[in-house]
C-alpha cells in the first residue's frame, strides 16, 4: 500500500478490490427493479455503487445507503460523473429515516450477515418496511447453505485491481466456522510500481444465518416471505439466496 494513501483511499481501494468486480447477481437486481411498482430503489450497504450505478444506468432512480461515509461519498461522486439519478446517504441500515418511500429495497452481498445478530436484522427490516410503498418489496441476499457450512475445496483466484501503477490483490484464504458465525480470512497484498510487496491479513466475521431462519425473523417483524431466488456459485464467488419479502396483510 502506498505510504501516501490516506485511510479514505485505502478503504476505497480495498472495497473496489473485494467487491467491485462481482457481477453474478446484477441481472437479478435488474429484474427485480423492473417489476417493482415504483421506479425508485433503495440499496442498503451500497458501497461505491456496484449495484446502484447499474440500476441507475437502466433508468431507475436510486438511493444508496452505507454506514461508511467515505464509500457513500464516492458513490455520489461516481454518479455525478455519469449524470445518473443516484442519491447517496451515510447512515446505518439498522437506523435510518429518509423521508421518502421506495418500491424496492435491496440488500446485496453479505450485508444481512454483518448486522450483529437477530436484533440488528430486525431493526434493519423495521426501517426498510417503514420506507416501502404499499406494494413495495424487500429483497435480501444471504450466503447460500453450502457457503455457510464448508469453504471452497480449493481457493479461488485473487481479486485484483491496478491503480496508479500499484497492483492490489485480495486472496480468500479460508472460512472458519465459529459458534453462530463465520470468519472469512483474506490475504491483502499491494505491489508498488518499483515491485515492493506489502501484505496484511484481513478478517471479517459474518453472522451465520439460513434462509428459513431469516424468513422466521421477517415474519416476526410483520413481513411475509414471497419467494426465494438463487444466485449461482461461480469459480471465484460463493452462491447466494435472495429472500423477497412484502408487508404482511
Amino acid at each position: 500500500m502506498s505510504v501516501d494513501a490516506t485511510a479514505a483511499e485505502r478503504a476505497l481501494i480495498w472495497h473496489d478490490v473485494e467487491c467491485g468486480s462481482y457481477s453474478g447477481d446484477l441481472e437479478l437486481w435488474r429484474e427485480l427493479a423492473v417489476v417493482a411498482r415504483s421506479g425508485r430503489v433503495l440499496e442498503l450497504g451500497c458501497g461505491t455503487g456496484r449495484v446502484a450505478l447499474i440500476l441507475a444506468r437502466a433508468g431507475h432512480g436510486v438511493t444508496g445507503l452505507d454506514h461508511d461515509a467515505i464509500l457513500a461519498a464516492e458513490l455520489a461522486r461516481r454518479a455525478r460523473s455519469e449524470g445518473l439519478p443516484v442519491d447517496a446517504v451515510a447512515a446505518d441500515a439498522r437506523d435510518f429515516h429518509l423521508g421518502r418511500r421506495f418500491g424496492l429495497v435491496v440488500a446485496p452481498m453479505q450485508l444481512v450477515h454483518l448486522l450483529g445478530g437477530p436484533e440488528g436484522r430486525r431493526s434493519m427490516l423495521r426501517c426498510a418496511a417503514e420506507h416501502l410503498t404499499p406494494s413495495g418489496r424487500i429483497a435480501v441476499a444471504l450466503l447460500s447453505g453450502d457457503a455457510t457450512s464448508v469453504p471452497h475445496a480449493s481457493p479461488p483466484l485473487p481479486d485484483v485491481v491496478e491503480r496508479d501503477s500499484w497492483v492490489y490483490s485480495s486472496l480468500p484464504l479460508e472460512v472458519r466456522r465459529l459458534p453462530g458465525a463465520l470468519e472469512v480470512r483474506r490475504l491483502r497484498q499491494a505491489v508498488s510500481p518499483a515491485g515492493d510487496l506489502s501484505e496484511e491479513l484481513d478478517v471479517t466475521r459474518l453472522d451465520a444465518l439460513t434462509a428459513p431462519e431469516f424468513e422466521s425473523e421477517a415474519l416476526e417483524s410483520g413481513l411475509r416471505p414471497v419467494e426465494r431466488l438463487e444466485v449461482a456459485e461461480t469459480a471465484d464467488h460463493v452462491g447466494s439466496t435472495v429472500v423477497v419479502l412484502e408487508v404482511g396483510s
